[in-house]
Order: C-alpha cells, then sequence, then structure tokens
C-alpha cells in the first residue's frame, strides 16, 4: 500500500501534528514502507502456532497483605522537603 503526501499531510491534520512541507514526501516513504513489511507479515501462516501467553487458566500466586515499612513517621518524613504533624505537606493545586 502506498501512502502519498496528501495522506500523510490529511493524517498529521487529524493527529494534530505539525509537520513541515518539507518532511511529507519522506514520512510518506517511511509509511509506506511500514505497511508494506505489516503486508507481508499478514502473509505468514500461524494457524499452527500456539499462543505465549494467554488470560486464560492463569492463576498468580498470593501473598498476604501487610505492611512492611511505614510504622515510624519519624524515618518516612525524614526526606520529606517539609512536613507538619507527621503529614507531607504539598503545595495548594486547586483554588
Amino acid at each position: 500500500m502506498a501512502i502519498d503526501a496528501a495522506t500523510v499531510r490529511k493524517v498529521a491534520r487529524l493527529a494534530r501534528l505539525k509537520v513541515d512541507e518539507a518532511r511529507l514526501e519522506s514520512l510518506a516513504a517511511e509509511l509506506s514502507g511500514i505497511l508494506t513489511w505489516i503486508e507481508q507479515l499478514q502473509e505468514v501462516d500461524t494457524e499452527s502456532v500456539q499462543p505465549m501467553a494467554s488470560t486464560e487458566a492463569v492463576s498468580l500466586p498470593m501473598r498476604e497483605d501487610v505492611v512492611t515499612d511505614g510504622g515510624d513517621p519519624a524515618k518516612v518524613l525524614a526526606n520529606a522537603p517539609r512536613a507538619l504533624r507527621n503529614f507531607f505537606v504539598v503545595p495548594k493545586v486547586v483554588e
């Protein structure tokens, strides 16, 4: 599938990307090459290939939800730029 400069211009406009006119031809050639490569991949017979990973029949090992750090507020807040009454002080972001 060949892509021309007009198609690149249209796609760039739809994606709200600013593309210089001088780059349109080179981008068209690159995109055409990518699409040609994808067309080649579609010709590969993958009918007998088993999937490498699946969401079916997969169980992850469970572990207990235990707090392992944070019991000492002085240690937790030691690297904070500013703390007040065992809390981090952050700049106000909502007026």
